[in-house]
């Protein structure tokens, strides 16, 4: 904290230094009028600026597009090298390039060469179809892995689903320092005066363009982090959505603590809710803190201790015997059958309770006082003759014993659970040897509550349901510090339980944690969420030099092989809806909560893509249509599986029922096109080839569509991306 308030400071004394500055400029303004004028601009403008979050920008690393061929003319980086320092290709021969940086000339194979866009170049992205899973082919649920550095796939897709998002769920790198899967973790600039500031600006970009994809009416904004950067991480979130209801939740994610030298062992991190709209949480059976859960069959036990209450007041104010003496008396019990047997009448003032101890109503009998954890003598909650009524009543009993105080507790119900009790929230089983009613809660009708800010529940631990799940699926391909599957479905939960068919988006996919709890939510009550995941395809640090010393490079089939989207997230993907781990055994165990067997898998479909980039200069009518056509499927909904087209040949429409969508790719068979669309009660979406804004107006006047769109003929420019669009 203290370089924030010193970097603050810093910049304080530099904005007072400035306008100091203009302030002597604007008295030497001889026009008393103008002079007026400019002080109120300037005066205005100073008191809008807020004090915010200051933190130095960093501009996003060059983009490497390695399936772009080396030409003259082309900006290059050696694969082996920093991808920042950019060559200009001046000459190629024989396959060798000749490149310029400034005054430096040097000659490198083109096999060691991949070509760079630098930030503000425009790049063309569409999306190449790697695999797909369909475990429903009925179902036109189709979920969406997208292998791409998140800030171009965040581009491309606030083009198709601006302000159309219900939920954005990310687990940022923590900018801890480690290096095992890329984004690394490890954000510091030694070059930077504020060590934070990559951290913040690589953060600053994506949730700019995270905020254009959230539905701004009814929406939620998922992030976790930890100690290291929530800090700096709830002022960037409070200066880019200041229109949210933000709330911070404290969730325990390993219970036996991560131990750290001379500090507290740390067992939880931090989750920030951010509501837009009328967005708002659903109630729970479970107020987070319960360790345990309503559908865990071995849960049962404790969870109908929530019912019953220690008789003994708390509190400080009106507890002791000194203050309320009709309220000490014995309740005398029977130890071996754990059986209340006499209520004893209240002791005055005078009376030593160890005097009348001697003289039980009952020999074998033995007095529980209303002693306080102190020892000191407290009070009961319930007067004598009314303790006597619930005994019969059966909502009264001997609790617990406690062997370190050597003594027992005296449990009633209160007046909540009474009505409970009466409205069949609790329910009635009979009655124990005691004479107590044998109660339980009723799952059917039990009253949701509203769930707390902090988090303790047992399967929300990263290590038994996050790091030993995922070896479970996918064995020996280790990711460091998952999620617990757990832990995110609760999460997302409490947002999309009333959105059956939500859409999701998770653009620091990680390990595919969340697309594996959108399939577990759409289990439990048969929904339809789309789950759309985005990560890159980065090794570890260790792996990285594994491969280089072999040679090996970014791009070459052996080093992606291995990058976490193919390694890691997508295997993961595959296995959890098939029910099976990468070796092709069925997976063994239930789901919590559903008590669904893992070997089920789920009634789900997925594909997964690598967003690529097309040269520029290849950008031309019938050329590039096939390549775009998983973007135009993904902008009608990506419903069904993704349509391909196995030729250059391009048709002259497109009328893909499965999928919901049309295209139109020659206005000349309008009339036919027509026709088969409003033919077809299917489709729901259309595009529409067309250069002309007048002709694709008429055109669409006759179509029974609601959702059209225009294509022109250079169809990449309504994808084109990296130019730094001004953002909200």
């Amino acid at each position: 904290m203290e370089c924030v308030i010193e970097y603050r400071d810093k910049k304080l004394k530099e904005n007072n230094r400035f306008m100091a500055a203009i302030n002597d400029l604007i008295a030497q303004i001889q026009d008393v009028e103008l002079r007026n004028k400019i002080e109120q601009e300037v005066n205005r403008m100073n008191k809008q600026k807020k004090f915010g979050l200051v933190f130095e920008e960093h501009l996003p690393e060059c983009t490497p597009l390695y399936e772009m061929p080396v030409n003259c003319g082309s900006n290059v980086a050696l694969k082996s090298g920093n991808i920042n320092d950019i060559y200009r290709v001046i000459a190629i021969n024989n396959e060798k390039a000749l490149c310029m940086k400034e005054d430096e000339q040097a000659e490198w194979n083109i096999a060691d060469l991949v070509v760079v866009a630098k930030f503000g170049e425009p790049i063309y992205p569409y999306l190449k179809q790697i695999d797909s899973v369909c475990n429903a082919p009925d179902s036109d649920l189709w979920h969406t892995l997208i292998e791409a550095d998140n800030y171009h796939a965040l581009q491309l897709l606030e083009y198709l689903y601006a302000g159309k998002v219900d939920c954005i769920y990310i687990d940022p790198p923590y900018n801890t320092g480690a290096k095992d899967w890329k984004y690394n973790n490890d954000y510091v600039d030694g070059n930077d005066s504020y060590r934070h500031s990559k951290w913040l600006s690589m953060m600053q970009k994506r949730l700019k363009l995270a905020k254009r994809l959230l539905n701004p009416e009814d929406s939620v904004l998922i992030v976790t982090i930890d100690e290291k950067e929530y800090l700096h991480l709830g002022c960037l979130l409070e200066e880019l959505f200041p229109e949210a209801r933000m709330q911070m939740i404290t969730s325990r994610i390993n219970k036996k603590a991560s131990t750290r030298v001379g500090q507290f062992a740390r067992c939880d991190e931090y989750i920030f809710l951010l509501q837009f709209g009328n967005m708002n949480i659903q109630k729970s059976k479970n107020s987070m803190l319960d360790v345990t859960d309503n559908s865990n069959p071995d849960a049962k036990e404790v969870k109908a201790d929530t019912i019953w209450n220690s008789m003994l007041r708390r509190g400080s104010e009106g507890s002791s015997r000194q203050e309320s003496p009709n309220l000490f008396y014995p309740v005398w019990v029977n130890e071996k059958t754990k059986k209340i047997e006499a209520v004893g009448e209240p002791l005055p003032l005078s009376v030593d309770r160890h005097d009348v101890e001697k003289e039980p109503p009952k020999q074998g009998l033995r007095a529980v006082w209303p002693i306080r954890t102190d020892n000191s003598e407290g009070r009961w909650q319930l007067g004598f003759d009314t303790l006597k009524i619930y005994l019969e009543q059966g909502i009264a009993k001997l609790g617990a014993y406690n062997k370190k105080r050597d003594q027992w507790a005296i449990v009633f119900l209160k007046k909540k659970q009474k009505e409970q009790l009466a409205d069949g929230v609790i329910i009635s089983k009979g009655r124990d040897l005691d004479g107590s009613l044998i109660l339980e809660w009723n799952e059917d009708m039990e009253q949701d509550r509203e769930p707390k800010t902090m988090w303790v529940r047992d399967w929300h631990d990263a290590s038994t349901y996050g790091t030993n799940l995922i070896d479970k699926i996918i064995p020996k391909r280790g990711f460091a510090f998952p999620k617990s599957l757990y832990a995110v479905q609760d999460t997302i939960r409490f947002f999309v339980s009333n959105k059956p068919n939500a859409l999701i988006i998770d653009f620091f996919a990680g390990s595919g944690t969340t697309l594996h709890a959108v399939n577990l939510l759409n289990a439990e009550d048969n929904g339809q969420r789309r789950c759309i995941m985005v990560t890159n395809n980065e090794v570890s640090v260790e792996e990285a030099k594994i491969l280089t010393a072999k040679g090996l490079h970014p791009g070459d089939e052996e080093w992606d092989k291995v990058g976490i989207a193919r390694y890691v997230t997508w295997p993961r993907t595959i296995c959890s809806i098939e029910g099976h781990d990468i070796n092709g055994s069925s997976l063994k165990g239930n789901y919590i909560g559903s008590n669904q067997p893992m070997a089920e898998g789920f009634k789900a479909n997925a594909v997964f893509f690598k967003l690529g980039f097309l040269d520029k200069t290849t950008v031309s009518l019938g050329r590039q249509f096939r390549e775009l056509l998983p973007v135009i499927w993904m902008k009608a909904g990506a419903i069904g599986p993704c349509p391909s087209l196995n030729t250059d040949q391009l048709p002259t429409m497109m009328i893909l029922s499965e999928n919901k969508f049309a295209v139109l790719l020659d206005e000349n068979y309008f009339s036919e096109f027509e026709e088969n669309v409003n033919q077809d009660s299917n489709i729901e979406t259309v595009f529409i080839v067309t250069d002309y804004e007048a002709g694709y107006r008429t055109m669409i006047q006759s179509l029974a569509v609601e959702n059209t769109y225009q294509l022109y003929r250079d169809y990449l420019d309504n994808f084109r991306i990296n130019q730094g669009r001004k953002q909200a």
